[in-house]
């Protein structure tokens, strides 16, 4: 499977964990001339470079960081100059012109300009761009969105409701009454490649694109095992039962805040109960029919969006790769 993509995971960003509380060696590395600083505006990296799709990365002190929103996060080291790579949240600035509409849907095609930049800088929506970035500028976007989103939602303590303070370069708040620390969440969510003979089982939200199918995915409860929630997801918003169930990859998904766990499972069950709180609707869909799909000339399916981890399942089962 040359040329198989899954983005945002293994770019090799240093993520230098260890020198997180250590202020005086951040502010050095912000301001020692090096730092590289990813301008984010609501979950929107910079993009650079209209015809390649590059991370717009800008030097401290850029005038763009004017409206900066707190402190940058530290993000870590980049892995070819070893230069500091920071995170900044541009959601204070306001551009003219923004579709409130577009803004709000499943995919945001709207791209907005700071007048402080070229032309062909832009913020514009991850998943649009994720699968042009390398795999270390994908690596920075998502932990970017990931941390800044997290952030902008957890400005009051959940112990006792003070206000709270960023620390350790933005990877902790600590609450200024009670003094609890709160760390970045990532929500564990299971995608599931559920197969039964020559058929794979597909399904699609609520407000999706027209025609977009993908793998069946949800959350894992507490006190939950990843196997026991593929069974339980599946039986839950199709009515299939499944039986043996296998990992297969893993994949951060920043939308927002998500570490998907690949799976692979068997129905041993066929009829399709689909619940409409969870689904639109869901088939089982030939291997045939799949092939299809993922070029693209399928009729009535669209397929995931390419650098998914449910693109990635897909392909690896038509490649007979999933054993």
């Amino acid at each position: 499977m040359d040329g198989l993509v899954m983005t945002f995971g293994g770019g090799g960003l240093d993520r230098a964990s260890g020198i997180r509380m250590d202020a005086p060696r951040m502010g050095a590395l912000l301001t020692g001339g090096k730092a590289q600083i990813l301008p984010m505006w609501r979950g929107k990296p910079l993009i650079a470079d209209e015809g390649r799709n590059r991370l717009g990365l800008v030097p401290h002190g850029h005038p763009v960081l004017a409206e900066m929103r707190g402190a940058p996060v530290f993000l870590g080291f980049l892995p070819d100059s070893g230069a500091p790579v920071f995170a900044a949240d541009m959601t204070g600035w306001e551009p003219t012109g923004v579709d409130a509409a577009a803004t709000a849907a499943f995919f945001d095609p709207s791209e907005q300009h700071h007048p402080a930049l070229p032309m062909d800088h832009r913020f514009a929506e991850l998943r649009g761009v994720m699968a042009r970035l390398t795999p270390v500028e994908a690596e920075i976007a998502a932990t970017a969105r990931g941390i800044l989103t997290w952030h902008e939602t957890h400005g009051h303590c959940a112990r006792c409701g003070a206000g709270t303070e960023p620390e350790a370069a933005g990877w902790q708040r600590r609450c200024t009454a009670c003094g609890a620390h709160h760390f970045p969440r990532t929500d564990p969510v299971v995608i599931m490649l559920i197969t039964r003979g020559n058929e794979v089982l597909l399904g699609r939200s609520h407000g999706w694109p027209e025609g977009m199918y993908s793998c069946l995915a949800g959350f894992v409860e507490p006190g939950e095992t990843i196997e026991a929630a593929v069974r339980r997801e599946v039986e839950e918003e199709t009515g299939v039962r499944v039986g043996a169930v296998r990992y297969l990859a893993s994949q951060p998904w920043p939308f927002p805040a998500s570490l998907m766990f690949g799976c692979a499972g068997e129905a041993e069950t066929a009829e399709i109960r689909v619940d409409p709180n969870e689904l639109e609707s869901a088939q089982w869909v030939t291997r045939e029919d799949m092939v299809a799909v993922m070029a693209g000339i399928h009729p009535g399916i669209r397929a995931p969006r390419q650098g998914a981890i449910a693109h990635y399942l897909l392909a690896m089962w038509l490649a007979g790769q999933t054993d």
